[in-house]
């Protein structure tokens, strides 16, 4: 079965997809995680979505593709450079809201259990500050982590990050996860109400 065969992308991703080749930017996430985050969006009618790692927007684009058209998407990068990307292409959307800060700082800001969705795509809220963004969970909200399998652009000593993230999401009595070998490698973790 081809996973992606039924699957009509984002209309803006062909755009981003180009420019992120352009910048050399390796850190975008792929069209299985894509598809996911468009479904569990979907799933959050009138939700708050956060997205730690905008990037240039491709992950960004998937979950506004998925959103209600009274959702609201805010979107967090530290690399105003890549980001603008997102900003030009996808800043119409009057449903996103993109915050170029520090993530741990941007995290520190925020009020408990305000997101109904969180996607924790950057170093900041999944390896850093886990628990500052795992607060921010609503009760019945989703927390999502990507990049769980070996990746040509981790740095060294990343892989042994993975199995700790995955230990402490499985241990904490809030959330009920699934981790899934699949794509770049998902863990889905859900607030328990």
């Amino acid at each position: 079965m081809d996973d992606l065969s039924l699957i009509a992308p984002p209309p803006a991703l062909a755009s981003l997809a180009q420019e992120t080749e352009r910048l050399g930017f390796a850190m975008a996430s792929e069209p299985l995680v894509g598809t996911l985050l468009r479904v569990l969006a979907a799933s959050k009618p009138a939700g708050r979505i956060l997205e730690l790692g905008t990037g240039t927007g491709i992950a960004t684009a998937w979950i506004l593709s998925g959103m209600s058209s009274d959702a609201t998407l805010v979107s967090v990068d530290n690399d105003p450079k890549v980001q603008a990307v997102a900003a030009r292409v996808l800043g119409e959307d009057q449903r996103l809201q993109l915050v170029t800060a520090d993530g741990l700082d941007f995290l520190a800001r925020q009020s408990p259990q305000s997101f109904d969705m969180v996607f924790a795509d950057a170093m900041p809220g999944k390896y850093e500050g886990l628990r500052l963004s795992l607060d921010l969970v609503k009760p019945g909200g989703f927390w999502i982590g990507d990049d769980l399998l070996p990746q040509p652009s981790w740095p060294e000593g990343h892989a042994a990050k993975v199995p700790r993230l995955l230990t402490e999401l499985a241990n904490d009595p809030q959330f009920t996860i699934v981790p899934l070998a699949w794509g770049s490698g998902v863990v889905i973790a859900v607030r328990r109400a």
